[in-house]
């Protein structure tokens, strides 16, 4: 077996100086100020070591990442009666589509599509202020990353206030068939804020961690979540992490992942390592164009496909 620093030495090297970067997502403002120049990786195994390459240690907003752990939340909350307010197929469509939601009856096809996601956000808000709620997400995040310094970055927050018409949108959709059950403003204000999260590669593959533990997290030996939920959710990561590229991402990739429009994208490789990479510049489909292409390199040389060498 490779040395896994080694490999990661190697991708770091290569993709820092790439010059076919993709493009930052350009309709949040703060976000299209980002340096597309910028790389990092990094590795948690199971034996609590974190291997990282490149700008690991730089914060960038995890936006819909976030959906992997709201959902977890949700589902800790209210159990498996969630799935009767947002299903667990692929969407096919891009991540924030409205077609969808007139076709299925305001039921978002799962959880990791913007839609699913605001539907999730609104089961956490049941019995929390708006504050608390995004309190609460926030503190999840630091004690799952084991780092209280982890924060919301209020400029990318209030830039997606500004700009999030069609989330309100989709928000407004659903209401109309009372599947947002909170005012549209206080749920799609948990949802921008809970995107704003800003954290590293480093903060973000430790706190996947509890993902490729069978629920329990390698370095605190806490129990996050029963082992079969944490299949469940990775199974969700798997067909549905990559909006319209899902597929794709499986058929190179080989392992579960969820993208966000920051260019981060959080992969699991059960029972073997919790993967965080970022690389701003996204594909047509919105995920982190060398972000893809690193994992697939990686996934090849440790033979961490789940779907065998």
């Amino acid at each position: 077996m490779p040395d896994l620093q080694s490999v990661l030495d190697e991708i770091a090297t290569d993709l820092k100086t790439a010059s076919e970067r993709g493009a930052v997502a350009s309709y949040i403002p703060e976000l299209a100020k980002v340096d597309p120049g910028q790389f990092g990786i990094a590795v948690l195994t199971p034996d609590g070591v974190v291997h990282s390459a490149g700008d690991a240690n730089v914060a960038f907003s995890i936006q819909s990442i976030s959906k992997v752990f709201t959902l977890t939340l949700a589902l800790g909350q209210v159990g498996d009666i969630l799935w009767n307010r947002v299903g667990r197929e692929p969407s096919g469509n891009p991540f924030n589509s409205i077609v969808q939601l007139e076709y299925e009856h305001g039921i978002p096809r799962n959880p990791l599509i913007n839609a699913g996601a605001l539907v999730v956000t609104d089961v956490i808000l049941a019995g929390y202020k708006p504050r608390e709620a995004i309190g609460l997400i926030l503190s999840f995040m630091r004690s799952l990353a084991g780092d209280d310094s982890i924060i919301i970055d209020v400029d990318v927050a209030r830039s997606e206030e500004e700009t999030g018409f069609r989330n309100r949108a989709l928000a407004n959709y659903m209401k109309a068939y009372d599947n947002i059950r909170h005012p549209v403003e206080m749920t799609t204000g948990v949802y921008f804020h809970q995107c704003a999260i800003a954290m590293s590669c480093r903060q973000l593959a430790v706190a996947g961690s509890f993902l490729a533990g069978q629920g329990r997290h390698p370095l605190t030996g806490n129990k996050v979540v029963s082992a079969e939920r944490a299949r469940r959710i990775n199974a969700v990561m798997l067909t549905c992490g990559h909006y319209d590229g899902s597929g794709e991402f499986a058929f190179r990739v080989g392992i579960p992942g969820k993208s966000g429009v920051g260019g981060g994208i959080l992969a699991i490789v059960p029972g073997k390592a919790s993967i965080a990479v970022w690389s701003p510049g996204l594909n047509k489909v919105g995920n982190s164009l060398l972000g893809s292409r690193a994992l697939e390199r990686l996934a090849k040389a440790m033979d961490w496909s789940i779907f065998g060498p």
